[in-house]
C-alpha cells in the first residue's frame, strides 16, 4: 500500500566459506590430544571422583597410546592459547553475546547443520580419515552402545556443532575453540599454561576483574558466570531455548571444554548445588568426547533414520535459528 514503509528483516548472516576449515580442525585435533594426555594423567583421580553411572564400556579395551602423544604442546597450540588468553576479555564477551542476540545467522535443522559443517571442515584429523558427520555419529553411537539415555546420545551427536560459529563472523580461531574459562574474575592458575599466560589481557590488572571472585559472589552458580565465548557457549545459547533437552545435556554442551573446572577442580567456590549435579554429568560425558574416535565407518544413511527421529523428539520446532 502506498505511503506505508515496510521494514525488511535483516538477511541471515552469510557463511564465510573462504575461511580455512581444515586449519581449524587441525588445531582442534592438537588441542584435543593435549586434553587426552591431561585426562590420562588424571585418570586415577577421575575414577575416584566420578559420581554418575558406571564408567563407559566403549573404550575399555582401547589402547589409548595409539592416539598421537605430545610431550610438549606444539608451537601452534601455544600461540593459539596466547592469543585466546589475551583477547578473551569481559568487554569482548559482552559484545559477542549482544551480537548473538541481535541477529539470526541462518535457519536450518540439526541435520542440515551437520551437513553444512561436513562441507566446511575437511577430513583432516590424523587419528582417523572420517568426515565430520562420521565423527559426530561415532560419539553418539559410543554413548548409545553403552545404554545411555536417548537425550545423551543426541548430545553426543550435536555437541560440536557450535564450530559453525567459525564461519558465522567469528574473529578468529581463538573465539571458537580451545579450553574455556570464566571472565570477570581472577584467572585461575589451573587454566592451561597458567595465570601468567593472561598478562597481556586487559582484564589481568583490572581492580575488580583481577580479584578472586570479581563480578561474582561465592555460590552464585555457573549459570550466572560468563564463560569465554566459543563453540560450546554459542551452541548452548542456540539450543537451550529451542529444544527440550534436560539440564544435564545443556551442561554437557556448555562445559565440555571447561577443563579447568571439570578436570582440574578450579572455580568450585562459584558453584551451587545444581552445579554439583551438572559436574557429575559432564564428567560422565567427557570420556566419550575424548576417546570415541575410531576408523570404523558408520553407515550414515542407515543411522540417519534413527537420529532424525531422535532429533525431532527433542527439537519440536525442527528448524532452528542459528
Amino acid at each position: 500500500m502506498a505511503g506505508i514503509l515496510v521494514q525488511q528483516a535483516p538477511p541471515a548472516h552469510p557463511f564465510r566459506t573462504s575461511l580455512d576449515g581444515q586449519a581449524l580442525e587441525n588445531l582442534c585435533d592438537e588441542i584435543q590430544n593435549i586434553n587426552v594426555l591431561k585426562d590420562r594423567a588424571n585418570s586415577k583421580k577421575q575414577v575416584e571422583d566420578r559420581a554418575i553411572s558406571d564408567l563407559p564400556h566403549f573404550d575399555a579395551d582401547k589402547d589409548k597410546t595409539k592416539f598421537r602423544q605430545y610431550e610438549d604442546a606444539s608451537d601452534r597450540v601455544k600461540s593459539f592459547y596466547s592469543e585466546q588468553h589475551t583477547k578473551q576479555t569481559v568487554a569482548y564477551n559482552l559484545r559477542a553475546r549482544n551480537e548473538f542476540k541481535s541477529m539470526t545467522r541462518a535457519e536450518m535443522t540439526i541435520w542440515e547443520a551437520m551437513e553444512k559443517l561436513n562441507t566446511l571442515i575437511d577430513e583432516s584429523d590424523p587419528d582417523t580419515s572420517l568426515s565430520q558427520i562420521d565423527h559426530l555419529l561415532q560419539t553418539a553411537e559410543a554413548i548409545r552402545r553403552d545404554g545411555k539415555p536417548r537425550w545423551m546420545q543426541l548430545t553426543g551427536l550435536i555437541h560440536d556443532l557450535g564450530k559453525l560459529l567459525y564461519f558465522f563472523g567469528a574473529k578468529g580461531q581463538w573465539d571458537v575453540v580451545g579450553d574455556t574459562f570464566p571472565v570477570g574474575c581472577d584467572f585461575d592458575d589451573r587454566i592451561i599454561y597458567g595465570k601468567d599466560s593472561f598478562k597481556d589481557n586487559t582484564d589481568f590488572n583490572n581492580q575488580i576483574y583481577s580479584t578472586k571472585h570479581g563480578i561474582y559472589t561465592p555460590g552464585c552458580g555457573l549459570d550466572n558466570v560468563m564463560l569465554s565465548w566459543g563453540h560450546d557457549e554459542y551452541l548452548y545459547h542456540v539450543v537451550k531455548d529451542q529444544s527440550t533437552l534436560p539440564d544435564e545435556a545443556l551442561a554437557m554442551i556448555r562445559y565440555h571444554s571447561f577443563y579447568p573446572w571439570h578436570q582440574q577442580g578450579a572455580y568450585r567456590d562459584l558453584m551451587n548445588d545444581h552445579d554439583e549435579m551438572m559436574l557429575a554429568a559432564v564428567k560422565a560425558f567427557n570420556p566419550y568426547d575424548l576417546y570415541s574416535k575410531s576408523d570404523d565407518v558408520p553407515n550414515v544413511e542407515e543411522l540417519k533414520i534413527y537420529y532424525t527421529d531422535l532429533i525431532d523428539e527433542y527439537f519440536p520446532k525442527k528448524i532452528l535459528k542459528w
